[in-house]
């Protein structure tokens, strides 16, 4: 079995960094999808890629990966420096501005 673990990424429709901070294991599908004639579906028989197991650590992930045999491979997340204005959300409507405030 092959899987890759990886932290996820940030959700572009929100500004907040929930579900990022744990690490995932997910499995690589290993049989080709297929359309069902009736109804159009889609179906698998591999049912490994519908799991994904999460971890504290990446270290938990890959000790998880080794002791079940399982061929890992880790992908480093990209960080990005967080965007932190010095006065903030307040600072728009400061009432000590030296200029208009102005779109």
């Amino acid at each position: 079995m092959r899987a890759r673990i990886y932290r996820p990424a940030r959700n572009a429709m929100t500004s907040g960094m929930a579900k990022t901070r744990k690490w995932v294991l997910e499995f690589a599908q290993q049989s080709a999808r297929e359309v069902d004639p009736l109804m159009g579906w889609t179906s698998s028989s591999d049912t490994q890629s519908q799991v994904r197991l999460r971890f504290d650590s990446k270290e938990e992930a890959l000790e998880y990966a080794k002791d079940h045999g399982i061929e890992a491979e880790v992908q480093e997340p990209k960080t990005r420096k967080p965007n932190l204005r010095a006065g903030g959300y307040g600072e728009n409507f400061a009432t000590n501005r030296r200029g208009p405030w102005t779109h």
